[in-house]
């Protein structure tokens, strides 16, 4: 009994530390960012065992077996694609403007696919008004309509895009959603998944939450994509889901409205935001769909009106790995004159970081546009630990008062826009399935200036004096969330 009893306190503190040791040699094979192994192997050695169940958890991107070995195929499914689309030349724009050369020549050798000419594009920012036009295109819709949103959430005008969808479906329109599984589990438990199916309307329940399979797929690797696609000729994408906010501020008791921007477009980026659904739709369902390419009565008008360049980035399994960190990070180094950037959520790795400060400690006009109050603590505290040093490089943080801003965008010397859903944090860059537009107009940029400078008038700027006087007990509290900054 006695050698039984030794063995076993000999064993249990070998096993526990061999799997310290296997972890800690994982993490550092991985190759990760140094700030982020630092802090995966502090959470691990600071918090025993928990430390280590949260890193089987969240350490390592699994999207599990099934979705990893579709995901395989997807660059030559991509590839194939785009090459039959470069037959069509004319449907490519040779012309940049200096600020976005560098960025598009980074697409073009990443992606395979230069810019593309665009035929008509705006911006929306108003909500009402944003989902009041998808119903007006929903009831136009002739061949077919697509849609991926992170959240869904019925009530108010959303309930009217429903039946619309409903509407258009039972008229012979096919109809497609991609839905994340826990961003919309509101919608799933409700009625509404049973009553869009039984009229033909094909939804997708995307990363389903299986607590069964907890330890074999990472939970929170998430679709948050927001795009809608209509007859391979229309498109939308930003940063709104689809909810309508003052029903979703009563529903779910957010004190905050959410404020978004959308982009509508017309033309040929439309089947190329549908070879990032049909690259979904198979990782999930394991069906092999693509969109068909630009018709000729698409593409005629083009070489005549196009007056804008369009890109699309989008991340995730079978994507170009670190891509939208790369865009953003060669876009900032490209600005000039000025660089506004809104984020709702601020947790940027070392080199984006750096790349904003950089930026403003060569003269550029760099604006920070934050919310005051975020609806993620975590996420508030950890991201008020990078103010310091933007403080110091000479950036302009603006905390925003009117509401929850949501909107995810960059504009680069008012010519060059980022728009989509990539926040500047972690788990954007590096995790979740993103899309992020790309738009070199300076019309386009005129249009979006307004609209952030809009942010701005209703935002506090952080005054570096005040902030460097906040009480220390703020500061630990900051310390110790950015501590967590893998996990937000």
């Amino acid at each position: 009994m006695v050698i039984i009893y030794y063995i076993i306190n000999w064993f249990i503190p070998f096993s526990y530390w061999l799997l310290i040791v296997s972890i800690t040699l994982r993490i550092l094979m991985k190759r990760r960012a140094v700030n982020s192994a630092i802090s995966w192997l502090l959470i691990i050695y600071t918090i025993p065992v928990v430390g280590i169940i949260i890193y089987l958890l969240f350490g390592e991107l699994n999207v599990g077996i099934q979705r990893a070995k579709r995901s395989k195929i997807i660059p030559r499914i991509i590839t194939t694609w785009i090459n039959k689309l470069k037959n069509n030349k004319h449907l490519f724009s040779s012309e940049q403007s200096e600020v976005a050369k560098s960025l598009f020549q980074l697409c073009e050798h990443r992606q395979g696919m230069g810019g593309l000419k665009g035929k008509k594009i705006k911006l929306l920012n108003e909500t009402d008004k944003i989902l009041k036009k998808l119903i007006q295109d929903i009831k136009l819709a002739q061949k077919t309509i697509d849609m991926i949103f992170y959240i869904w959430h019925p009530g108010g005008l959303v309930n009217q895009v429903i039946l619309a969808l409903i509407s258009a479906s039972q008229r012979g329109v096919r109809c497609r959603l991609i839905l994340d599984s826990a961003g919309s589990v509101n919608f799933f438990r409700g009625p509404y998944p049973a009553m869009m199916q039984e009229a033909g309307i094909h939804i997708v329940e995307a990363l389903n939450i299986n607590l069964l399979r907890i330890f074999l797929r990472r939970m929170d690797l998430r679709q948050h994509r927001k795009m809608i696609l209509i007859d391979n000729y229309i498109s939308y994408t930003g940063s709104m889901n689809m909810i309508d906010p003052l029903c979703f501020r009563k529903t779910t008791r957010t004190s905050q409205q959410w404020i978004d921007i959308m982009v509508r477009m017309e033309g040929p980026v439309t089947p190329t935001m549908g070879v990032i659904f049909s690259c979904d739709w198979e990782i999930e369902t394991g069906e092999h769909i693509l969109p068909p390419l630009p018709t000729s009565t698409t593409l005629l008008p083009l070489e005549h009106i196009a007056k804008h360049t369009i890109q699309v980035i989008a991340s995730g399994p079978g994507f170009p790995k670190g891509m939208i960190q790369q865009a953003l990070i060669t876009s900032l180094y490209a600005a000039q004159r000025q660089l506004i950037i809104t984020t709702p959520y601020l947790v940027p790795s070392d080199d984006l970081l750096h790349a904003i400060c950089t930026a403003a400690q060569r003269g550029v006009e760099v604006h920070l546009i934050v919310p005051l109050n975020n609806d993620s603590i975590l996420v508030n505290w950890a991201s008020k630990s990078f103010f310091d040093e933007l403080l110091d490089a000479g950036v302009l943080i603006h905390q925003f008062e009117g509401g929850l801003l949501h909107t995810k965008s960059v504009l680069v010397d008012e010519q060059l826009s980022l728009i989509g859903t990539v926040n500047l944090d972690i788990r954007s860059l590096w995790i979740n399935f993103e899309i992020t537009l790309i738009i070199d107009d300076a019309n386009f940029g005129n249009t979006l200036a307004q609209v952030q400078k809009n942010y701005i008038a209703q935002s506090v700027l952080v005054d570096q004096k005040k902030w460097l006087q906040r009480p220390y007990w703020q500061r630990i509290i900051e310390k110790f969330f950015y501590f967590f900054s893998p996990l937000l």
